[in-house]
């Protein structure tokens, strides 16, 4: 099965790529998240109506 370029440069502009830390999270861990949609959507849009 021939391939796509030879192998040798397998690889080489990732590896040239400097290595950038990861920003820190900002999101709601997903239980906090999906208590405040529940909120949002069923408790404040029916006590509105």
């Amino acid at each position: 099965m021939p391939s796509h370029g030879s192998l040798n440069k397998a690889g080489k502009v990732r590896n040239a790529t400097p290595k950038i830390p990861p920003q820190p999270k900002k999101n709601l861990i997903p239980r906090r998240r999906n208590r405040r949609n529940y909120l949002r959507r069923i408790i404040y849009a029916t006590s509105l109506k």
